[in-house]
């Protein structure tokens, strides 16, 4: 079993700046960023979890609820991934979805 530390780390750290940001931040695109983000980590996850089935759209839960569905949608991914490669991976589209949002 591969270590997934380093992602609920990454999405901890990106919700709790969510949850700590603006409201004005979250409508000038971090909630957006945040949104897409969590459809991404959903897709991934069903895809592990149900090769060929089509994945589900994660819907839109209003800015204030970003934070969580990124938390949810990675958690889920966390534990799908199988090769440190994909944890680095889905690092790397945390980390660059928290730049994006500007948190």
């Amino acid at each position: 079993m591969v270590d997934t530390t380093p992602v609920t780390r990454a999405l901890e750290t990106f919700a709790d700046r969510l949850r700590a940001a603006p409201q004005s931040r979250l409508q000038r695109g971090a909630a957006a960023e945040a949104l897409e983000l969590a459809r991404e980590l959903s897709r991934r996850a069903q895809l592990a979890e149900e090769p060929g089935a089509e994945p589900r759209v994660m819907p839109d839960a209003g800015m204030f609820a970003a934070a969580d569905q990124i938390t949810v949608a990675g958690h889920d991914l966390a534990l799908v991934l199988r090769t440190e490669d994909e944890v680095a991976e889905a690092v790397r589209l945390v980390a660059e979805a928290q730049r994006r949002a500007g948190v």
